[in-house]
């Protein structure tokens, strides 16, 4: 009978995980390719005068950050007070009114329509992500959050990628009907796999210390709670710092391929397909390994081997295709260092409070990932478009990290020697 039960809970958790990464999947996906179907066709619309089409595309791409920067804090807080999976379903069923609104954009050829719907996913997208992010741990335990977390984000990043190419492919056999289509496919199959998600959520009662939704005071009140949890501050540092890597690896590798290696924008194409895959299966291996290897360890073999592949980047400027290799390793090796950083935002034992610090990783991750953005621009205009001095401000960025972790272990151990 107890053997019985033990294979009942499993198959229920197996069937939980697979609706969870594939409700993530077609949300991310949806995200994106309604994104770049707009940045690759609305170009060819009439856009007001005011508008060149590098503001367009800058427009269209913030429209799904801003609102993370603006709605963090409340998504965090509606985690605490209701539950995720109902939040979850909720928000999934609000995407089919803005799927019709991009539809109507896509008909009408009205830019202002479809950076609205953009912005509309940007938000609904921002308030469900601290509770699909929390299910991780809902649904697999403590012990099973390197695992989750590892499929979860190789699924949003093939998500990405699928969603990109398959944009950029239909930009040049457009029809609005098959786009519009699609966009209302994606909404339904990600709307069915969130409502087969049944699972008994962690509820622990918790006072709400920092209920605000001022994004400045929600940073540093959960800063300093966060501050009570072993590990949580530098897991969100972590993962901000993957991000902000990633968004300077991604502008980059258009640099660097149509100017340092004279390459055409297919190979970029090519290079970048290559560099998500390499993130892609960097963190499902390193969901896998994390349950026998430490976290910190992980961490500093992925920033290690990531300043070598950099180092030799820049000292030796190879070529397009030992140039490629070397973006895999390091895009690889970014996957195997952005998962632990994870699990240790889910290992600390927040309770309830866990939604909100999801939220906080959220408003901090993407708060550097404008930073990258600033700093690629800063770069390139001082070094006249030299990729070769990004790769040395990003080889910088991961140095930096990994002596910050090193500084963070040294001091938690002698922390832990002193309470001893």
């Amino acid at each position: 009978m107890r053997r019985n039960r033990c294979s009942v809970f499993m198959n229920n958790r197996r069937r939980n995980w697979l609706y969870l990464f594939t409700a993530n999947f077609f949300g991310i996906l949806n995200d994106n390719f309604i994104k770049h179907c707009l940045v690759f066709v609305a170009v060819l619309w009439s856009a007001p005068s005011w508008l060149s089409q590098s503001q367009l595309i800058s427009a269209i791409s913030a429209a799904l950050v801003i609102p993370y920067l603006l709605f963090s804090p409340l998504s965090g807080k509606i985690t605490v007070l209701y539950s995720k999976q109902t939040i979850f379903r909720v928000c999934k069923l609000a995407e089919f009114p803005i799927v019709a609104l991009a539809i109507v954009s896509f008909l009408t050829e009205s830019v202002l329509c479809g950076w609205l719907s953009v912005l509309l996913m940007g938000i609904q997208s921002c308030m469900y992500s601290p509770s699909k992010y929390g299910l991780i741990r809902d649904i697999g335990g403590k012990s099973r959050v390197n695992f989750g977390s590892g499929v979860f984000e190789t699924m949003a990043f093939l998500a990405i990628l699928v969603g990109t190419s398959l944009a950029a492919y239909l930009s040049d056999h457009y029809h609005p009907y098959l786009v519009g289509g699609l966009f209302f496919l994606f909404a339904v199959l990600g709307c069915l796999c969130c409502f087969g998600i049944h699972v008994k959520e962690e509820r622990t009662v918790a006072e709400d210390d920092f209920s605000t939704i001022n994004p400045i005071k929600f940073i540093v009140d959960s800063y300093r709670y966060a501050r009570q949890f072993k590990g949580l501050n530098a897991g969100v540092f972590g993962v901000s710092v993957f991000w902000l890597m990633g968004g300077l690896l991604q502008m980059n590798l258009v640099l660097h391929c149509t100017h340092t290696l004279a390459q055409s924008n297919t190979t970029a194409g090519i290079v970048m397909a290559i560099a998500a895959t390499g993130i892609a299966l960097g963190c499902t291996i390193g969901g896998k390994i994390g349950s026998f290897v430490s976290d910190r360890t992980l961490v500093f073999v992925g920033l290690s081997v990531m300043i070598l592949c950099l180092a030799i980047i820049v000292l030796v400027n190879p070529n397009v295709y030992i140039c490629a290799g070397l973006v895999f390793v390091l895009a690889f090796m970014g996957g195997c260092f952005e998962i632990p950083c994870l699990a240790m935002i889910q290992k600390a034992d927040t309770g309830q409070k866990n939604g909100q610090m999801l939220a906080y990783m959220n408003l901090i991750t993407f708060v550097f990932v404008l930073l990258g953005s600033f700093i690629f621009s800063l770069v390139t205009s001082l070094t006249n478009e030299n990729s070769l001095a990004v790769f040395i401000v990003i080889a910088f960025i991961c140095l930096l990290t990994l002596l910050y972790f090193v500084g963070t272990t040294c001091r938690e151990r002698v922390g832990d020697n002193c309470s001893n």
